[in-house]
């Protein structure tokens, strides 16, 4: 019999590890003495931890490699392995593609000697009903003011009709961001329930999208270093715009303008090689 840190040695685990696998039934000792509470393994017992050790390095969790202990067949164990097989090149694409972000956030850093205030971050927007109303902004100083009438008008027929908002509005700008003439743009505000289209109001779904996103903190003077940083985001990484973009208009009640925010989101989609 092999007292239990010779084992532990032997098999180049922690005595912890040992007591641990015993609590769970996956390597039970030999013998336990009734009066010292002292646990012994046997020699034969070593090839069962290293099968353990084996599993726990292809990355089987310890009720998997219970299942496997128990007995398994070929061909369940098969189907295991390649779960594995597939999880770890899941792991491997996702680190390359962190590399790339990462790669790409230094280089934005290089081209402005300096950190930027604002990081690009990415995530996917939930699907929502939104009610919309598409207009042609003749120049970009008029922004604001077309933007502010057509949510008013959007506000006020959505709950005319009885449904509610249910969250911030937003634009969807229907041109690139240079664009600063007769722009195409399309107010939105998020709904609770389907309404009925009025000559100038319409309700869609809007789909659940992946985007790069950037915030800006103030009034809205010039964005232009907020999508400078994301084009530049998407240039450095595995990804390229896949639509029209969104400013988010969030918290625009507050009274002191530095309370402001606007969520710039790029639409993206991973370009396939």
């Amino acid at each position: 019999m092999i007292k239990i840190g010779d084992f532990a040695r032997l098999g180049q685990v922690s005595v912890a590890a040992l007591r641990h696998y015993d609590e769970r039934g996956l390597l039970k000792p030999a013998l336990v003495d009734n009066a010292t509470g002292y646990r012994y393994y046997s020699g034969d017992q070593l090839s069962t931890l290293h099968r353990i050790i084996a599993l726990k390095d292809l990355g089987f969790s310890l009720d998997q490699i219970e299942q496997v202990l128990s007995g398994l067949t070929a061909d369940q164990l098969r189907g295991m392995l390649k779960f594995k097989h597939a999880e770890a090149e899941r792991q491997i694409i996702a680190e390359q593609e962190r590399l790339a972000r990462i790669a790409a956030r230094l280089r934005q850093i290089e081209l402005e000697d300096a950190p930027l205030d604002q990081d690009v971050a990415l995530k996917t927007t939930p699907a929502m009903l939104v009610a919309t109303l598409r207009l042609c902004i003749p120049t970009d100083d008029q922004a604001c003011d077309y933007l502010t009438a057509a949510n008013r008008e959007l506000c006020n027929h959505v709950r005319k009709n009885g449904a509610r908002d249910i969250g911030p509005h937003f634009a969807i700008w229907h041109q690139p961001s240079t664009v600063l003439t007769n722009e195409i743009v399309e107010v939105a505000l998020p709904i609770d329930r389907p309404l009925a289209d009025s000559s100038r109001v319409k309700v869609v779904e809007v789909p659940s999208t992946q985007v790069a996103t950037i915030v800006h903190h103030g009034e809205i003077v010039n964005l232009k270093q907020e999508h400078s940083a994301l084009q530049s985001w998407i240039d450095n990484t595995p990804y390229q715009m896949a639509g029209a973009y969104r400013e988010i208009y969030i918290n625009r009640t507050a009274t002191n303008a530095d309370e402001f925010a606007t969520e710039i989101q790029y639409p993206v989609e991973k370009v396939v090689s």
